[in-house]
């Protein structure tokens, strides 16, 4: 896995396709872009100069998900190498979207577009606000 960040804010990731992560059929089974827009949120995170375990560890803070949504455009297949780009979509001190991209790195073909809204809690999942150190990370570029 690489990544990478690129010009208007998106961290792009690149993962190969497992063959567990495909159906009889050999298309990735839907659940697991889920799973990727989760992979391309710890690189953005990575790439902005933290770690998320450093979230909650040090601030007793977490990003829990509130909504996820996610549109199928093309199949991803095994052995494909799949890029991963992520984005802040809105950002408040209490309220983040990520928004993803998710292409067949060789073709550039659209696979899916998704979006993940998350809820800033503390350590027992009661609403809070983001550190302030984290909240100019987490504005849209």
């Amino acid at each position: 896995m690489e990544t990478d960040s690129s010009p208007k804010g998106f961290v792009d990731t690149v993962i190969n396709v497992r063959y567990a992560e495909t159906d009889q059929l050999g298309i990735v089974y839907y659940a697991n872009y889920f799973v990727w827009f989760e992979v391309g949120r710890v690189a953005w995170c990575r790439a902005r100069g933290f770690d998320y375990k450093d979230l909650e560890d040090q601030y007793d803070r977490m990003m829990v998900v509130a909504e996820a949504s996610c549109r199928y455009k093309a199949p991803a297949r095994f052995d494909d190498d799949i890029l991963i780009r992520t984005a802040i979509g809105s950002a408040t001190d209490k309220v983040i979207r990520f928004d993803y991209e998710i292409r067949n790195q060789r073709t550039g073909r659209l696979l899916a577009l998704g979006d993940t809204t998350h809820v800033v809690t503390d350590g027992s999942l009661r609403p809070a606000r983001l550190p302030e150190e984290f909240q100019k990370l987490f504005r849209p570029a």
